[in-house]
């Protein structure tokens, strides 16, 4: 019996005939074909319920297929010895000039050729074979126990696939034991982030175990920027430009000024061709002064641990016993800041930090007809507070109202507070929520929280205050789910955890970026109630 309430009756046929049997052609209007999966069981029969489990479990089957795979691909690399290889500048070895360099070849114990093997095998180009063989490799020698979760069902090949990449070439340098240490700290939460945040996650726990070497990974990367192009068919090609993240995302936000008011005056093409047309003419008219000048938001995320002190060793240098990290490198963890979403170093924080200070005139301020947000972020609770730079000179200079000369320790600066029974939030809310959230809440959604909805995930008709621990951003597909789509349930918990649930039973949560996973959350689902949905104007 199988789940969905029908039977199976397997029946096997032995044929006795001696080999090659008699090619007996099928009977008109018969179609022969190996037997499908639908027709053994049969999708029809289901109920949508049932087809949701259903698919859940093919995800299953799909990640033991994908470590079995693995298993496949580093035993050819183990028995593919680099042994049989001519040596380099050696007749039939490779030039030294193109010589395998041992600091970036994660395959160096392999023969060279090993990647042309394996992409006849699979019938795939041999750069996807090279990288099949790293994350294979990096699975089954360095990361056993998300190769374990993979083959058991409990992760998916692409969030296993994201562990492994980032804990293979880019920390190659790092030690096993900090790589288990990072691989332990990710994978009971793994299933639960999308795989976006899983890379940003997995990088944070990096950097906050071994700050010195990302920041040369860091700085070995930055020498690395280049710009290429990329053909892509039917007269199209990609423009690749490889550079910090900062400059980046800036020189994204831009050309996308440009392009929105583009359309607000009126073209009609699509937003993404008018950003691609704006890039050209950056790039090939920087004589042109007749567009007016953009400027950007700039949010600056600083942990309190990161803006106190350094992490310290917790073990005085010397001598350490074979198998055990050198002192210097037993380390607590230390924090961690942000830029665009992506995770930091606290010494990379501190650096940037100066050179905005350096930039600007009279300290960190906001860009001309710009703004300037600062966040200040707690791993235990998240998200603080957020502050301009003049609320905080501000406060600063008045101190506790209550006591004069300031000298006790009250707090001048927390969350804002509800505006009573209104049911807009206010401009302190609103800056808060979208700091928090950075993008739309939504499971898996990466839409930027400046074009999403601020919402009351229980309705404020339905007794919900306009409170930030009742408000978080969807975009606007998402906000129209919650609110017209039959079956769905959003629940928002203090923290900000926020829990989504299918009309077929499935709950994803999605936690603030800035917010860790304690240790009584892993595992585990906020038990989502059922909401009403908000009337508009939502």
């Amino acid at each position: 019996m199988f789940d969905g309430g029908g039977y199976g009756v397997g029946v096997t046929v032995t044929p006795l005939g001696p080999m090659p049997w008699d090619d007996v052609p099928a009977p008109a209007g018969v179609v022969v074909h190996p037997t499908r999966l639908g027709e053994l069981m049969p999708v029809y029969r289901r109920t949508q319920v049932e087809r949701a489990a259903e698919l859940q479990r093919v995800v299953q089957v799909e990640g033991a297929l994908a470590a079995y795979k693995a298993e496949l691909v580093a035993a050819m690399a183990r028995d593919s010895s680099v042994a049989g290889d001519r040596p380099s500048g050696q007749p039939g070895g490779a030039s030294p000039d193109w010589a395998r360099d041992p600091a970036d070849d994660l395959l160096l114990d392999a023969s060279e050729f090993l990647p042309d093997e394996l992409a006849l095998v699979l019938n795939c180009s041999r750069a996807a074979a090279t990288t099949l063989a790293e994350v294979s490799t990096t699975l089954t020698d360095r990361l056993p126990a998300t190769w374990a979760a993979l083959a058991d069902g409990h992760l998916d090949w692409p969030r296993a696939r994201t562990i492994a990449a980032e804990l293979g070439w880019p920390a190659r340098d790092v030690e096993p034991e900090l790589v288990a240490e990072v691989e332990a700290a990710v994978l009971p939460v793994a299933g639960e982030l999308s795989v976006k945040r899983l890379k940003a996650t997995v990088q944070r726990e990096l950097l906050r175990r071994d700050a010195s070497a990302a920041d040369r990974r860091r700085k070995r990367a930055e020498r690395a920027a280049d710009v290429a192009v990329h053909p892509v068919g039917d007269g199209m090609s990609e423009l690749r430009a490889l550079m910090p993240t900062p400059l980046a995302v800036a020189a994204r936000a831009t050309v996308d000024a440009y392009a929105r008011m583009a359309k607000a005056d009126g073209d009609p093409r699509p937003i993404g061709q008018l950003r691609a047309g704006v890039l050209g003419d950056l790039v090939l008219r920087p004589w042109d002064t007749s567009r007016p000048p953009v400027t950007a938001e700039v949010t600056v995320f600083a942990p309190l641990e990161a803006l106190r002190s350094a992490p310290q060793p917790v073990t005085p240098p010397g001598e350490h016993a074979p198998g055990e990290l050198p002192a210097h490198r037993r380390a607590v963890p230390g924090p961690v800041g942000e830029v665009s979403e992506q995770p930091i170093t606290a010494a990379h924080l501190r650096e940037l930090l100066g050179q905005v200070d350096s930039l600007c005139p009279g300290g960190l301020q906001a860009p001309t007809a710009g703004t300037l947000t600062i966040a200040i972020t707690d791993e235990k609770t998240g998200l603080r507070v957020t502050v301009t730079r003049p609320e905080l000179e501000r406060l600063a200079r008045r101190g506790c109202v209550k006591h004069q000369p300031a000298t006790c320790e009250c707090a001048v600066l927390e969350r804002p507070p509800p505006p009573g029974s209104r049911y807009r939030p206010t401009p302190a809310q609103y800056r808060f929520t979208r700091t928090r959230d950075r993008s739309c809440r939504y499971p898996g959604c990466s839409s930027r929280a400046a074009w999403a909805d601020v919402d009351h995930v229980v309705p404020h008709g339905r007794g919900g205050a306009t409170d930030c621990d009742n408000l978080c951003c969807l975009c606007r597909r998402h906000h129209r789910l919650k609110t017209h789509a039959e079956g769905w349930r959003f629940a928002l918990s203090a923290d900000g955890v926020l829990s989504v649930t299918t009309p077929s039973g499935v709950t994803r949560i999605t936690r603030p970026l800035s917010l860790t996973w304690p240790a009584e959350h892993v595992g585990t689902h906020h038990d989502p109630v059922p909401v009403d949905h908000d009337p508009p104007p939502f």
